[in-house]
This record gives C-alpha cells, sequence and structure tokens, in this order.
C-alpha cells in the first residue's frame, strides 16, 4: 500500500492506493478525512489512519504534507528567535522594502519584524560582493549575546551575514560556536536556506526558517514516533513547497521548505494526471475549508518562483520568504469563509475562515457566521445526506439563525443572501485565477481547468463559464486529491546560486564550472540518502536579465551541456522576456542565478482505469430536488452517486454529482462525460 496525508486549515485527508502484489497495479483507492487538530496536528493524522482501518505495517511508502509551519507563521506560533548579522546591519529586518503594494492607499501598516530589536545582534566580520574576507569574524562578543538570549529565553539563533550566498565561511565558523557554546538553542544560517542574494529578503527567509524550527522538529519527531509505533516500517517523505518530496531529515534542518507543501502536491497530481490525458495546458484550482490556491501549468510545467510572500496584501508589503516555491496565487476563500459586512454596507467573503471548530453554522456546532458552505446549502447545491461525507444532517435551525443578522442588514431574504455570498466568493476565485493567466499574458481559453479540494467542484462550472474555459476537469477523489497528488511526486532539490556574469563568449567555461559544482553539491546530499550519480536526474535553469535591470526571467536550459551555444541561451531569455513583457531589447544579457533541480524518480503508480460493469445512468440517480443555480434559475434538479458512475455515461445539466469528500454542480448549461479514469469532464452544451 501506498498511503499519503495532507494536513489543511479545515480537513486532514489521506489516500491510499492499493496496489497488486505481483504486478504493482492499483487496485483499489481508500480515502478519509477528518477535522485538522491545530494543538496536536499528527493527531488528526492518525484519525484518518484510524478511520479508513489501515494497517501501517502493510504500507510500503508513506509522504506527509502539512500546513504546520504557514500556521505557525500567520498565528504567529512560533519560537522566540534571535539574529545575529554583520556589524552595521542590524536593522535590515525592520527597514525592509520601501516600496508600497499600493502606493496611495493610506491605510498601509508597517508589519512588525519577527525578531524585535533587542534580539538582533551584530559581529565584526566582513565579506565583499566576491566572497573575499576582507575582515575576518571576530567572535569575542559571543559570549555576551548567549547570556542575553539565555535571559531572554530563546529557542532559536538565525544568522545571517553579509554577502554569505557568496562564501559562507564566516557563518560556518559562527554556528559552529554557537553549537558549542550553546547547545541547548537551534541555530541555522543563511547559507543553509537560501544561496541567493538580496539581504533582506534573505534575511527574513532565514528569520522565519529558525522562527519555526524548533515546533517542526518537534512535530516531525512526534509524527514519526507514532507512525513508527503503530507499525510504519519504512521512514515517511514529507512533501515541499516545490512540488516534492524529501526526507525528514532534510526538512528538519530547514523547514521552512514546507511552507506551502500541501497546494504543491494538488498541482503535480494535476500535471501527473494531464500527463495521462495527454493535457498539458492546465489551470488548477484548489479549493479546501480556509483558502483558494490556483496555478498555471504551460505545456506540462508549473513555473517555481522565490519572490515568495505571506500576509502580502493592499496594506501590507507581507514578509517575503526566499525559498522555491511553485508560482501559486492563494486567497482566504474556502468553504468556511465567512460572509460579513463593513462601515459602508458592503458585504465581503472571507479572509476569516470558521475552520473546522466551530466551522460553518450548518455544523451545529456553536458557528453563528454564515459561510460559503452554508451558501451552497440554502441553494439546495448539497445534498442533506451526503454533507461532511454523510457523516453529519446540516443543523438547518443553526443557518436561520446565522442569516438572521445578514438579512436584516442587506434587506433581502436568506436565498438571496446565500446567492450573493457564492458570487463573491466566485469573483474573489475569479480575480485570482486572472492573476495567474490573463495578468500574465496567458488566454484561460487556450487551457482546461482541473478543479481539486472539497469546494472546487462546488464552484469550478460557474468559473468556467465566466473565464469562458472549454473543458473542466473533476479527477476522481477530487475532495484529497492534494494527498493523491503527493504519491506522484519525486524526491527533489532545488539549488540556488547567485554569481551575476555577463553573456560573453568568455564566461561560458565560468557556467559550465558553476553548474559543474553545483552538481558535486547536489550528488553529496543525496549520497547521504544513499543515491548515486545514476538515480539522480539534473534540469538546468538560469535567471537572466537585460543589463541594468533589477529583475529577470527564469528561462528553462533545456538539454544543456558544454557543447550549447550561448546564443541558443540568450534567443530563449529574448522569447520568454517578449512573453511576459511585450518587448525584448537589443542589450546585453546578464546572468543572475544558477538554477539546478535535482530529481530522483519515485517509483509511481498508475492512475487506476475505472472498469465498466453494464450499470445504467438512471441506477447513479438517488434523488431529485430544487437548485438555485444564481442567474440561470432554479430547476427541478437530478442527484447522482457518483462512485456508480461509469466509462462513456454522460449527463446533461442540470445535475449533482455526490460523493464522499465532495460536490459537482452541474449547471443548466454544461453537460458531462465520465472518461476511462473517472475524470467528470464537462463541457458548454449551450451558450446563454
Amino acid at each position: 500500500m501506498r498511503v499519503a496525508t495532507d494536513i489543511g486549515g479545515t480537513f486532514t485527508d489521506l489516500v491510499c492506493l492499493k496496489l497488486d502484489e505481483k504486478t504493482g497495479k492499483p487496485i483499489g483507492i481508500e480515502v478519509a478525512k477528518s477535522d485538522t487538530t491545530p494543538d496536536n496536528f499528527e493527531q488528526g493524522v492518525l484519525d484518518t489512519i484510524s478511520k479508513a482501518n489501515l494497517n501501517l505495517k502493510q504500507v510500503d511508502f508513506f509522504a506527509h504534507g502539512t500546513t504546520v509551519v504557514i500556521n505557525a507563521l500567520t498565528e504567529r506560533k512560533g519560537s522566540k528567535t534571535a539574529l545575529i548579522t554583520t556589524k552595521g546591519f542590524r536593522d535590515v529586518l525592520e527597514i525592509a522594502r520601501c516600496n508600497r503594494p499600493d502606493l496611495f492607499n493610506f491605510n498601509f501598516v508597517k508589519q512588525p519584524p519577527f525578531v524585535p530589536r533587542f534580539l538582533r545582534f551584530e559581529v565584526e566580520e566582513r565579506m565583499d560582493y566576491k566572497g573575499q574576507v576582507l575582515r575576518d569574524l571576530d567572535t569575542s562578543t559571543l559570549m555576551s549575546i548567549i547570556k542575553t538570549c539565555k535571559e531572554e529565553k530563546v529557542e532559536a539563533i538565525a544568522v545571517c551575514l553579509l554577502h554569505a550566498y557568496k562564501n559562507p565561511k564566516h557563518e560556518e565558523q559562527l554556528v559552529k560556536e554557537l553549537t558549542k557554546l550553546f547547545p541547548e538553542v537551534e541555530v541555522i544560517a543563511s547559507y543553509q536556506v537560501t544561496r541567493e542574494w538580496r539581504e533582506y529578503e534573505r534575511t527574513s527567509t532565514t528569520v522565519l526558517s529558525g522562527y519555526v524550527l524548533p515546533i517542526a522538529k518537534k512535530y516531525l519527531d512526534n509524527l514519526a514516533k507514532k507512525l513508527y509505533s503503530k507499525g510504519l516500517q519504512n521512514a515517511p517523505y514529507i512533501m515541499q513547497s516545490n512540488g516534492g518530496i524529501t526526507t525528514i531529515n532534510d526538512v528538519r534542518a530547514n523547514p521552512i521548505t514546507m511552507v506551502e507543501s500541501g497546494p504543491a502536491s494538488g498541482v503535480f497530481g494535476a500535471i501527473a494526471l494531464g500527463n495521462v490525458i495527454n493535457k498539458k495546458n492546465l489551470i488548477v484550482l484548489d479549493i479546501g475549508g480556509t483558502t483558494a490556491k490556483c496555478a498555471l501549468i504551460e505545456n506540462g510545467q508549473v513555473k517555481i518562483t522565490t519572490n515568495y510572500k505571506i500576509e502580502h496584501s493592499r496594506t501590507q508589503a507581507g514578509y517575503p520568504i526566499q525559498t522555491p516555491v511553485i508560482d501559486i496565487v492563494e486567497i482566504g476563500n474556502g468553504g468556511g469563509s465567512i460572509a460579513w459586512i463593513d462601515k459602508g454596507g458592503k458585504m465581503h467573503v472571507g479572509p476569516k475562515s470558521a475552520g473546522a471548530m466551530p466551522g460553518p453554522a450548518a455544523y451545529g456546532r456553536g458557528g453563528w457566521d454564515l459561510t460559503t458552505t452554508d451558501a451552497n446549502i440554502i441553494t439546495g447545491r448539497i445534498h442533506p445526506d451526503y454533507f461532511l461525507g454523510g457523516e453529519l444532517q446540516p443543523d438547518y435551525k443553526s443557518i436561520d439563525i446565522a442569516s438572521e443578522e445578514l438579512c436584516k442588514k442587506l434587506n433581502g431574504s436568506k436565498e438571496d443572501v446565500a446567492k450573493g455570498i457564492i458570487r463573491i466568493a466566485n469573483a474573489n476565485m475569479i480575480n485570482a485565477l486572472k492573476l495567474i493567466s490573463v495578468n500574465k499574458g496567458y488566454d484561460p481559453r487556450d487551457f482546461t481547468m482541473v478543479v481539486i479540494g472539497g469546494g472546487g467542484a462546488m464552484h469550478g462550472a460557474d468559473l468556467a463559464r465566466e473565464l469562458q474555459v472549454s473543458e473542466l476537469i473533476i479527477p476522481p477523489h477530487a475532495g484529497v486529491f492534494s494527498a493523491f497528488g503527493m504519491l506522484m511526486s519525486d524526491i527533489r532539490r532545488d539549488y540556488i546560486r547567485t554569481n551575476v556574469i555577463t553573456l560573453t563568449n568568455d564566461q561560458k567555461l565560468i557556467i559550465e564550472k558553476e553548474f559543474k559544482d553545483i552538481e558535486n553539491e547536489a550528488l553529496s546530499n543525496f549520497e547521504l540518502d544513499g543515491y548515486g550519480l545514476d538515480d539522480i536526474k539534473f534540469t538546468y535553469y538560469a535567471d537572466l536579465r537585460y543589463a541594468g535591470q533589477e529583475h529577470y526571467v527564469k528561462v528553462l536550459l533545456e538539454n544543456f551541456s558544454s557543447s550549447t551555444p550561448l546564443k541558443e541561451i540568450i534567443s530563449h531569455f529574448h522569447k520568454e522576456h517578449k512573453k511576459h513583457y511585450s518587448f525584448e531589447l537589443d542589450a546585453p544579457v546578464e546572468l543572475v542565478n544558477f538554477h539546478l533541480v535535482a530529481l530522483v524518480e519515485v517509483e509511481k503508480p498508475d492512475f487506476p482505469t475505472m472498469k465498466k460493469t453494464g450499470k445504467k445512468i438512471v441506477d447513479a440517480i438517488f434523488d431529485t430536488r430544487k437548485v438555485d443555480f444564481d442567474d440561470l434559475g432554479i430547476h427541478q434538479t437530478k442527484f447522482y452517486h457518483r462512485h456508480l458512475l461509469e466509462p462513456e455515461m454522460a449527463i446533461s445539466g442540470p445535475a449533482i454529482i455526490a460523493e464522499k469528500a465532495t460536490t459537482t454542480v452541474v449547471t443548466p448549461v454544461h453537460k458531462v462525460n465520465i472518461d476511462n479514469y473517472g475524470n467528470l469532464l464537462l463541457t458548454l452544451q449551450k451558450v446563454l
């Protein structure tokens, strides 16, 4: 058996793929959901294992994604952290960047750094931008720093020295001394986190990784310990933000790589699905209980970026995290997003969420705020027998109470308010989808949309219609697809090194040597896990820009080798720059960052195909009810059991297709076909 678990903001998901021992072919899938347990995250994982009645002794492969890191950051539940930096650079963290997200927004608030000034320390040392030592490291003040840290009960120390991305010698010396003199504290240095330039971003990333280091280590150790006690034989793998899995020891050393692990796995699961059904251009939308995430896949590839921020908004600059993350847009809109009225009488949905406890009003657990889930129940889009996987009947009385205040303020009926909530939630998601497509020069009509997560199939048809996307795919077990995606991920590590050079023929040897040095480092790291050169696949990227520009464009160097002409690399850059910014220049081109992806392919199961048993479409119908499709009207609608649908079946909307972990809304203008893998393929049957 192969198992993956994913801790989300509201639910913890599990997928178990059972394989034939002789052929290795999938013979069954088991899924389970349980409430996420923020006070003890690993308990949610154990609850799903218990629900699925799994014997971990039979599990060969276990992968895990988690929101522990992002939750600790956003909820400020990390460890007390200190910073040691080069003399004169103590306030880099507080000065930050002067560019505002919205220049003329007078509600802008400068966010406080994660490390207060009295816990930011300086040491005498200096490297120049070439990595040459100008002043040796002076550790004479270290005992005084340690004394203060002990008095203040500091749990983690982040070390970030000037130009250490180029030469980490002084950081290595400092970490060695700190570990010897202050062994009870966790220490992390910038060279262990990022070897990319930009002083503020590098410092911020190191501090945030240090901030979550103690709790992440404790969590991962507890999880592994409990899984082993339940019978797991092989060490679990952990999902990273770059879309790859890695070992627990690798993540323990730098936990910030887990900051967006859940969304990444869903995107890479969609890529694997696209490869099977020959769909290379995809827009992926993952709607959970707390957030909605979306990403664009072009020709089977997703963009990886290090320009990632948390808590970034119109009024907040956010905190940069310079670690490889899939290029994803995330908004605070999910099934648990709360509807509220501002002082001007305008209704909003999210970003605040009801979570798992108390949850939406329909849960009947004391939640008195109306949410997106409640709105879908009011409009009849969720069947009461399939609410929360059939484990709970909606509490209609609580929904009525929760809707009273909104109805009064908006002078409308409960049904009108519910439709308004769904419209606003959809509008928020449309804006997010445009950020990854239209705003970056892509036409959504050229893509197929894949919707996953507990809420993806609920809203997918409306969103596809708005964006004029011709085809919408809801894969089997879409509600737990992020966990499923982990079973399709490879062991991946990204190595990024800054070395600014102008692309001229006399620099060709430097480029080759730099990539070779990075390859050797990657090989050394993988050898610790028992992998050799024959196991590793290298992919080469370069961050390029025109001389004089501030920022760069990432370019894939396909089939890169010592014989690759520079003209070819420069030509690729011109094309990418024109695609992004609609122009190209006759100017020298600079290489800023070397980016090497080292991949060890994990044996992955095939996507299971669905067998035809001869059932008829009418066998899947279990109810007929009125459903409100907003601008498309109220219709008598058939409800279908998804597990009774088979390949080559077709359904004309309106229809509701219910399954354990999600519900698919098929509008009156859509039709559904089921393919050999059990995917629901929605296309427009008529245009209004």
